[in-house]
């Protein structure tokens, strides 16, 4: 099936890499005009260089910030005001017990997994119901229904974040606008590649299973 998204913005945030570049590619071919988004300028640039690659025809584009804070959400909002289509995909993962996960390490999980999602539908939101026409997509995880032992606060975000695509979703209905999540399994992405290597000591390649990617 041949879906056109010719004249459509698309924002996708955390996608430098990973299910969030293979997202942002689809979108690209599909004839969106793709907002990159990642913490560091480099790989941004590098991700539009590879997008213009795959779909020259669209001005594809980067924002660099970090969307963990707020001020990092404001920025990308700036740079991008408008958007027909956002993938709420960037999120923080790693294996860490339950009893030696701080304070500090659930409220960044919190910020990065949640409330990036949170404020960036807050913003695009009532400009897509205002044109009658929206996509908003949460990308969760199955351990957001099956909480793994080894990353219990991992689990929490990504049941959170069905919470509020569910209630977004109701918030939006007919109003044109719609809000949907998915849910991937076990994804070798570049990301789960090196915490593997690094907590197994080898290459992703020689490992038979991998842990769940945001």
């Amino acid at each position: 099936m041949r879906i056109d998204l010719s004249g459509k913005t698309a924002v996708v945030t955390g996608s430098t890499e990973g299910i969030g570049f293979a997202i942002a590619k689809g979108l690209a071919e599909a004839g969106a005009e793709v907002i990159v988004n990642g913490r560091k300028s480099a790989t941004v640039e590098a991700a539009v260089e590879r997008l213009l690659q795959v779909a020259p025809a669209q001005k594809h584009r980067g924002v660099a910030s970090d969307l963990g804070a707020a001020s990092g959400c404001e920025a990308l909002v700036a740079a991008a005001p408008t958007a027909d289509i956002l993938v709420n995909n960037v999120g923080m993962y790693g294996p860490k017990d339950f009893f030696d996960t701080s304070d500090e390490d659930w409220e960044r999980y919190f910020a990065v997994n949640v409330m990036s999602g949170v404020r960036l539908s807050r913003s695009y939101l009532p400009q897509m119901r205002k044109k009658g026409w929206g996509r908003v997509l949460f990308v969760s995880s199955e351990s957001g229904l099956n909480i793994p032992v080894e990353m219990i606060h991992y689990g929490v975000m990504k049941t959170a974040q069905l919470s509020l695509s569910r209630g977004l979703a109701k918030r939006m209905a007919g109003s044109g606008v719609t809000v949907n999540a998915i849910l991937p399994g076990p994804t070798l992405s570049e990301g789960v590649a090196e915490m593997l290597e690094a907590e197994r000591g080898k290459p992703a390649s020689r490992l038979k299973s991998s842990r769940r990617n945001s």
